[in-house]
């Protein structure tokens, strides 16, 4: 048995006993790989260190309470994984083979998968990059496709406490006709400065608006945006600039499933002031719901000190279906042990 503390895990990397990787060459991918060596080597020219071709995903494995071992969504993932290897020139990952690497890493890494009741899981952390030394700003011809897994507590401490948000004017995530929806290492490198800055001012999370006017909401650091209106509907933005999350893909569906309406639209700033609730929701945090929205200049939006109702049951219900305490009705989980 490995010696974890399960109850004080955070959301770090913790070395597990191995990794699979696949080597992309000739135009073909070869066997998949374990290692338990954590370090890779590639050429100083590799096209992920000069020209950005790194792509990565985020998915979970839960032990649940029927003892069995589930993942969620990771058909998703592997459609997400392709859609943003296409945007970057790199050779799509089949979902067979996709899968069977979480197989792999789940079967392989069992003992590192946090125990039913403890509130953790086994991050599984998909990475595709381009190995293949270029000099000319082209894509490679070599890729190497890696899938790692490691045991994760909450993302945020206070786990489902609400934490405070910052607007930052001047810094944007991403161009309005650029890679923002889509999961490149680039996005999340532009984003880290301003990260910082807003941490610096006491604020854990940056909200971003629209790069082009400023006036709508795009999304979070890491997270989407999601918010109950008065009314009581579930609204996310719609932006070309946003990352489609698998975790907002479903809380949206659940929502539907309470009887709400569901919505897809452009959310502006000066409606903030007039919503119920709002959330930050991603696979990492999974949801997180925002106590207030600061932006220089302007007055501090309030929202709840608490969890809102209508979150919590969100949260709750989505937590039920992982864990395997409700039935699955949408098939979403998949069990691997």
């Amino acid at each position: 048995m490995v010696d974890i503390n399960w109850s004080e895990l955070g959301f770090k990397y913790v070395p597990t006993k191995c990794h699979i990787a696949y080597e992309y060459k000739n135009g073909k991918w070869g066997e998949g790989q374990l290692k338990e060596e954590p370090n890779i080597t590639m050429n100083i020219a590799a096209s992920c260190l000069h020209y950005g071709q790194a792509l990565f995903e985020g998915l979970k494995a839960y032990r649940c309470k029927d003892g069995k071992v589930r993942v969620f969504r990771d058909d998703e993932n592997s459609k997400r994984l392709n859609s943003t290897a296409n945007y970057v020139c790199c050779p799509e990952v089949p979902y067979e083979m996709f899968k069977e690497a979480v197989d792999a890493i789940v079967t392989n890494n069992e003992e590192y998968i946090p125990p039913y009741g403890t509130g953790g899981a086994l991050y599984i952390r998909p990475l595709l990059i381009g190995t293949g030394p270029v000099m000319g700003v082209s894509p490679s011809e070599e890729y190497t496709f890696i899938m790692l897994g490691l045991p994760v507590g909450p993302y945020y401490k206070g786990g489902i406490s609400p934490i405070d948000a910052i607007i930052l004017d001047d810094y944007d995530r991403a161009a309005p006709n650029g890679s923002g929806s889509y999961k490149v290492a680039g996005n999340y490198g532009a984003g880290m400065y301003s990260s910082t800055v807003g941490k610096k001012k006491g604020f854990p999370i940056v909200l971003f608006l629209d790069s082009k006017t400023h006036t709508c909401v795009d999304e979070f650091t890491t997270t989407n945006f999601i918010a109950i209106t008065k009314d009581n509907e579930y609204v996310t933005p719609d932006s070309s600039s946003v990352l489609p999350s698998i975790t907002n893909m479903s809380l949206f569906d659940i929502a539907q499933d309470f009887g709400m309406k569901s919505i897809r639209r452009p959310v502006s700033y000066d409606e903030l002031q007039d919503l119920a609730e709002v959330g930050a929701c991603g696979t990492a945090a999974v949801l997180t719901p925002i106590g207030k929205i600061a932006r220089e200049g302007h007055d501090d939006i309030e929202y709840s000190k608490e969890c809102g109702p209508v979150l919590m049951k969100l949260y709750n219900t989505l937590r039920a279906i992982q864990y395997g305490e409700t039935p699955d009705t949408h098939n979403w989980t998949r069990v691997v042990l």
